[in-house]
């Protein structure tokens, strides 16, 4: 299971520990990813994710998944985030 966010692409980075004499060793910082289930209103259906916590508070400001899949660039969202921003606006185009 790779450690990537769903939503926003977010995946470890690269960093230093830094000791009090100022010794500099290799880290990573990994992105604090949460298994959750989102609900889709336009699809009236619910989708598991792996989501960075970061993202989630982002997902709740824009007032809920299809706002912020609306929103989000299609290049750094995973296969699955896609598929589902896909169908949102094909039923959104349907519905007008």
């Amino acid at each position: 299971m790779s450690r990537v966010c769903e939503l926003t692409g977010t995946g470890p980075m690269v960093g230093h520990n830094v000791s009090h004499s100022n010794i500099k060793t290799k880290r990573r910082f990994m992105p604090n990813l949460v298994n959750v289930t989102l609900h889709s209103e336009a699809l009236d259906q619910k989708f598991s994710m792996r989501v960075a916590a970061k993202a989630l508070r982002t997902v709740d400001k824009l007032g809920g998944l299809d706002a912020y899949l609306a929103k989000a660039k299609d290049d750094v969202l995973s296969s699955k985030a896609l598929k589902i921003k896909k169908n949102i606006a094909k039923k959104a185009e349907d519905a007008e």
